[in-house]
C-alpha cells in the first residue's frame, strides 16, 4: 500500500507559494502523486486505504537537500569523518544526498581501486544516498576514462597545493596540464576545480603571531582565486562542451568574471559556502582554528555581493565542503601547538548547520525559500545528473524530503552534532530553522529526539556514454 505525506506548507520549488496538500509515495520511494488542495486529500483519504498517514501539520515539506561538496575521510581516515557519522549529521541536516569529494581518505578516488574501496567502504553504512567525485591528479591520466565509466558525478582537481599529508596523496594540476587532459576526454563531462592558483611571489606569514587569524589569511588573498578563476574560464570557452565547476568560492572579486564567461556561452556552474556567507574575518579570535579552511574566510563587506550572486544565479550552488579532522591535526589540542592557525589543518565542519545558517542570514538579503531550493537542490541535482529522480517533488521522482521548521531557533552545542569531530566555529552560535524529519526514498531516516534505525542510504554510480546519462542505485 502506498504512504501518504502531508503538510500545510509543502514547497514544491517549482511555484513560488506552498500548497496545503498531500504527497502519495509508493512502497518502492517514489511519488505517484502530489494533491494540491485540502480536498483532494480528503477525497483520496475517503476513497483509499493507506498503508501510513504522516501528517507534519504546519511544518515546511520540501525536497531533500543536495550537499556536493562533503569530504567523507573513509578509508584511512575514519577518524576524521566516516561514513556512518558524515550521513546521520547530513540526515539530520536535512540532507537526502552528499557527494564526496576524492581527497583526504587513504587512498584518494583517484583510481579504480580507490572507488572499489570507497563504495566497499560504504556500503551498508550510509543513512542517506552517496555519490562520489572522481579525482583529476597530473599522474592518473590513464585512470579517468575508467572512473567515469564507473560512475564518479566528475572530476575534481585542484589549482594549489593544500596541506600535508593530503597533498602527497592528491597533488595540485597545472592549467596545462589540465588542458591537455581536457582534450582527451569525451564532451559532457563535468570538470570540478578548487579554484586557487599559486602565487608568483607568495606572501609569507606572520612567523610571530601564528595564533593570530591575520598571520593566515594574509597568505591567500583574493588575487589566487581571480588568478584561478581567469583560468578556468579560459579554459571553458575554449572546451565549450565541458562543464567546469568552481568549488567553494569566497571573494566576490571573482564574480564578475563568471558572469562574463557565462555570457559568453560557456558550460560554467560555481557555487559559495555557508562559511563565506555567514563568518568574518573580523570577528575571530586568535587560536579560534576550527575557522581556517582554504580559500579563508574573508571580511563583512565581501559578503553581499555573495548573497546577491545567489540571488541572481551568477552562483549556482550552496555546498558546505565539510571538512573536519581531529583535534590534533587541528590545532585544538592543549600545549604549544593549539591555536596555531599556520599549521592546523583547513577545513570547517558545518553539514549538519548548512539549511539552518543560510535560512538565518538570507533573509536580510533579500533571499527566501526559493533560493534555497535553487542553490541547494535543483541546481545541485542538475550539477550531477540526478535531475531526474532527484532535487524535486514530482511524479516518478525519489520521496526525498526535508521536513522543517523556519520559525524555530536552536542554539549550536557539540553534544548535538553528528559528525565525528565535535569543532565547529558555529558552536554557541543561535541559529533559525529546525530539521525535524528528513525521508530518502520514502524511507523515515531522521526524526528528532529519535534514534537513528537502519543505514538504508544507497550508492549513486553515474553511467555514462557520448550521448546518454543514466544511474543506478546499489
Amino acid at each position: 500500500m502506498d504512504l501518504l505525506y502531508l503538510s500545510k506548507r509543502i514547497y514544491l520549488g517549482t511555484e513560488e507559494n506552498f500548497i496545503n496538500g498531500g504527497i502519495i509515495v509508493s512502497e518502492d520511494g517514489i511519488i505517484r502523486k502530489v494533491m494540491r488542495t485540502p480536498q483532494e486529500v480528503n477525497s483520496y483519504l475517503y476513497n483509499t486505504e493507506s498503508q501510513a498517514v504522516f501528517d507534519f501539520e504546519n511544518m515546511v515539506l520540501m525536497p531533500g537537500l543536495i550537499d556536493v561538496n562533503v569530504h567523507i575521510n573513509e578509508p584511512g581516515r575514519k577518524d576524521w569523518e566516516g561514513f556512518s557519522n558524515a550521513t546521520k549529521a547530513a540526515a539530520a541536516g536535512g540532507f537526502t544526498t552528499i557527494i564526496d569529494r576524492p581527497t583526504n581518505a587513504v587512498p584518494p578516488t583517484t583510481t579504480m581501486a580507490g572507488l572499489k574501496a570507497k563504495t566497499s567502504t560504504a556500503r551498508g553504512k550510509i543513512f542517506v544516498d552517496v555519490g562520489f567525485w572522481g579525482g583529476l591528479i597530473p599522474d592518473n591520466s590513464q585512470e579517468l576514462s575508467s572512473l567515469l565509466s564507473a560512475g564518479v558525478m566528475g572530476l575534481q582537481c585542484s589549482l594549489a597545493h593544500t596541506a600535508e599529508p593530503v597533498n602527497k596523496e592528491f597533488p595540485a594540476i597545472t592549467t596545462e596540464q589540465l588542458h591537455d587532459i581536457l582534450c582527451k576526454l569525451d564532451d559532457d563531462i563535468v570538470i570540478a576545480v578548487h579554484a586557487e592558483s599559486a602565487l608568483q611571489q607568495p606572501i609569507a606569514a606572520n612567523e610571530n603571531e601564528p595564533k593570530c587569524y591575520e598571520s593566515f589569511l594574509r597568505t591567500r588573498p583574493s588575487q589566487m582565486e581571480i588568478n584561478a578563476v581567469q583560468a578556468i574560464t579560459e579554459l571553458a570557452l575554449k572546451h565549450k562542451k565541458k562543464h567546469f565547476h568552481l568549488l567553494n568560492l569566497s571573494s566576490n572579486e571573482v564574480l564578475s568574471l563568471i558572469k562574463d564567461c557565462k555570457g559568453k556561452g560557456a558550460r560554467l556552474t560555481a557555487e559559495t559556502c555557508p562559511h563565506y556567507l555567514s563568518l568574518a574575518a573580523e570577528d575571530i579570535e586568535d587560536c579560534r582554528t576550527e575557522f581556517k579552511t582554504q580559500p579563508p574566510i574573508r571580511s563583512k563587506t565581501n559578503q553581499p555581493a555573495l548573497w546577491e550572486a545567489i540571488r541572481t544565479g551568477c552562483l549556482d550552488v550552496i555546498a558546505s565542503d565539510h571538512s573536519p579532522a581531529t583535534a590534533g591535526p587541528k590545532c585544538l589540542t592543549y600545549g604549544r601547538t593549539r591555536g596555531n592557525f599556520l599549521n592546523a589543518w583547513p577545513g570547517i565542519s558545518s553539514l549538519q548547520l548548512g539549511l539552518s545558517i543560510i535560512w538565518t542570514h538570507c533573509q536580510r538579503y533579500g533571499l527566501g525559500m526559493q533560493h534555497i531550493y535553487k542553490s541547494m537542490c535543483e541546481n545541485p541535482a542538475l550539477l550531477c545528473g540526478l535531475e531526474r529522480f532527484k532535487g524535486k517533488i514530482a511524479e516518478g521522482y525519489d520521496a526525498d524530503f526535508c521536513i522543517w521548521n523556519p520559525d524555530e531557533e536552536f542554539q549550536v552545542s557539540p553534544d548535538m552534532l553528528l559528525s565525528s569531530n565535535k569543532s565547529t566555529p558555529y558552536t554557541n552560535q543561535r541559529l533559525r530553522g529546525v530539521v525535524h524529519a528528513t525521508v530518502v526514498r520514502g524511507f523515515h531516516v531522521y526524526q528528532q529526539y529519535e534514534s537513528f534505525g537502519q543505514p538504508l542510504g544507497k550508492i549513486l554510480l553515474r553511467k555514462t556514454s557520448k550521448k546518454i546519462v543514466k544511474f543506478v542505485r546499489i
